[in-house]
């Protein structure tokens, strides 16, 4: 045999095990191999790792990652929440009436219990569900106020924050360390609703921190307030409970003493501790707006209770007071325009409400 033909014969034998071993057909194997004594040429065989990639690339309906699609999806969702939020907004801006029992229409509000209340006489002027016992939240810190400045501690009382008046207190200006009055803690209290202040207003009470909480039930019970109890100082616990009607009361009352009144008229206030300035700003938006008279007030807020406010206002040209409490709405903004919707509908019924400038009626002759 041509010593050629036998290298050819060598080399084919060769390349057709590497075929076996590869899966590709004895054919090309053939004509791969060359009849001269040059090297024959391997089999061009892709990895089986590159193949699936590349039918991955090829699959249908696989979705790679793309910077401005993605940009544009967090652009649709930012959309669509504005859109909603202005679908909230101008619904809460809208006051509801119904009709009641008697045929007259009155405010249907969205919150779970609201009232107008007169603190001149006791009297309900308009509610709904005021007397259901719900979680108050930061309400809570009015009657924290009144039994701090009940105790006689000078309101120029050094204070040094500690670690536990902060700890998980959520709404706070505070940090352990800080040296402040008890002056400051009274303010940070009703303007900014500082957890931690009304903690450490307690713990340096002359009744200590439990001792302080059992005082703030004495003093509910004192005023009345039979549906009123307190289990913290700050309202973080949601057992911290009322009702709207007892909280008008107790807004009115508070209100009435000007060591608490003037502080929560206030719609910023500066606390310096000592290196430190801390800028606080009411939780009140009745009284940073400054669009109404308002003698007093508090909100609160945690998940079990939504989003309250208690407020003590003075009507116009009357100059009577009305209580307004909205407890359990379901947005901060939803709190301050049921209580504008409720003001000015009392505004508009003052005269028929409160009896004000009515001609006295004839007596009958006996």
């Amino acid at each position: 045999m041509h010593c050629g033909a036998f290298q050819r014969m060598v080399r084919l034998a060769a390349a057709l095990a590497v075929a076996l071993v590869l899966g590709v057909p004895a054919e090309s194997v053939s004509a791969a191999v060359p009849s001269t004594g040059a090297r024959p040429t391997r089999p061009s065989v892709a990895p089986a790792a590159t193949q699936s990639k590349a039918s991955a690339k090829k699959a249908p309906g696989k979705k790679t990652y793309s910077r401005s699609a993605s940009r544009a999806r967090a652009a649709r969702i930012a959309k669509a929440r504005a859109e909603a939020a202005a679908r909230q907004t101008r619904e809460v801006q809208t006051p509801r009436f119904k009709i009641d029992e008697l045929g007259q229409e009155v405010p249907d509000v969205r919150a779970a219990a609201a009232i107008i209340y007169n603190p001149e006489t006791n009297e309900v002027l308009w509610e709904s569900n005021a007397q259901d016992q719900r979680s108050i939240a930061s309400i809570t810190k009015v009657m924290t106020a009144l039994v701090f400045l009940e105790s006689g501690m000078p309101m120029s009382t050094p204070v040094t924050v500690q670690r536990s008046d902060v700890y998980r207190a959520s709404t706070t200006y505070l940090r352990a360390g800080y040296k402040v009055t008890a002056d400051d803690l009274l303010n940070l209290l009703l303007i900014g609703s500082d957890n931690a202040a009304a903690r450490a207003l307690a713990r340096v009470s002359p009744y200590g921190a439990s001792g302080f909480v059992d005082r703030m039930n004495q003093k509910a019970a004192e005023l009345g307030l039979e549906r009123t109890r307190y289990s913290d100082p700050s309202g973080l616990l949601a057992s911290n409970v009322s009702s709207a009607y007892e909280m008008a009361r107790l807004i009115a009352f508070a209100s009435a003493d000007d060591r608490i009144g003037a502080v929560m008229r206030k719609a910023t206030h500066t606390v310096y501790a000592g290196q430190r300035t801390i800028n606080v700003k009411s939780t009140n938006h009745l009284v940073r707006s400054g669009e109404y008279d308002v003698l007093g007030g508090k909100t609160g807020f945690i998940s079990r209770s939504g989003y309250c406010v208690a407020t003590l206002l003075r009507l116009p040209q009357s100059g009577k007071q009305v209580a307004v409490v909205v407890l359990g709405a379901s947005s901060n903004q939803g709190r301050f325009w049921e209580t504008r919707h409720l003001f000015n509908w009392m505004s508009t019924h003052t005269q028929k409400l409160l009896g004000i400038g009515q001609a006295p009626q004839p007596q009958e002759q006996q």
